[in-house]
């Protein structure tokens, strides 16, 4: 039964002595590896962002909201930098199975890779690009023709998911994840991805952005638009991100 996915009745049938971990598998790598000759874009730390500590907790709380309408201005490299930091920065690598996040993951896998579509990013041309948490910087994986059109085409039509500054596209690696928890995996990735989206809104709430969680989009085109197979790497969650009036 599909509701069997969110129970942890799993937890009972699965057998963790036959993961890898367990078997002794060296984890699998905590980053995707970067194609040799790839720019790499180096991004400035979030303490270079001015302006974020003004608003407090509490108000980012309370004024978190699903937001479509953006202003169709620019974020700044500065903005977006903040931004990823908030959702996948690293604060400590302990080992090569244990690396510290601004976002919490269960068992500390972090099998949710970041993509980003940057369509208005003062400072950085428009294209694709992949967050390197460990690096705090950008990996630039495709600068596709239309590609405004083709996001909100992989999110069904959804126009607004092309005209933010930029959108987030988050990507599961599964066996980040099987490799610990073998067939208890599925409900905990669907949980670190709601942990990182949240920490989002949040963000944006700190630097006058919205941003709408958008779970429902066409998996083969949003795999396809990503470069990835759809099988050991595929498109789980979207969030379109654009300055707000007011």
């Amino acid at each position: 039964m599909p509701r069997d996915f969110l129970k942890d009745t799993v937890r009972q049938t699965t057998d963790f002595t036959k993961t890898d971990q367990n078997r002794g598998v060296p984890p699998p790598p905590i980053q995707k590896p970067v194609p040799k000759n790839a720019k790499i874009i180096e991004l400035p730390g979030p303490e270079t962002l001015k302006g974020a500590g003004k608003h407090t907790l509490i108000k980012a709380i309370a004024n978190r909201k699903s937001r479509r309408i953006f202003t169709g201005g620019s974020i700044s490299l500065e903005e977006l930098s903040f931004l990823l930091w908030a959702t996948q920065g690293v604060r400590k690598k302990e080992s090569e199975a244990r690396v510290y996040r601004t976002v919490p993951s269960a068992g500390c896998r972090h099998a949710i890779e970041t993509y980003i579509a940057a369509f208005r990013v003062a400072g950085l041309a428009k294209g694709l690009y992949r967050y390197l948490p460990l690096e705090h910087a950008l990996v630039r994986v495709s600068g596709p023709a239309n590609l405004e059109k083709k996001v909100s085409e992989a999110c069904l039509g959804q126009e607004f998911a092309g005209k933010s500054a930029a959108t987030f596209i988050w990507a599961a690696i599964p066996y980040r994840m099987e490799w610990r928890y073998g067939e208890a995996s599925v409900k905990v990735i669907a949980l670190d991805a709601g942990h990182v989206c949240q920490n989002l809104y949040l963000a944006c709430e700190a630097i006058n952005c919205g941003t709408c969680a958008i779970a429902a989009y066409d998996q083969k085109r949003a795999d396809a638009l990503l470069g990835v197979d759809g099988e050991d790497e595929f498109a789980i969650y979207f969030a379109p991100v654009g300055k707000i009036k007011g």
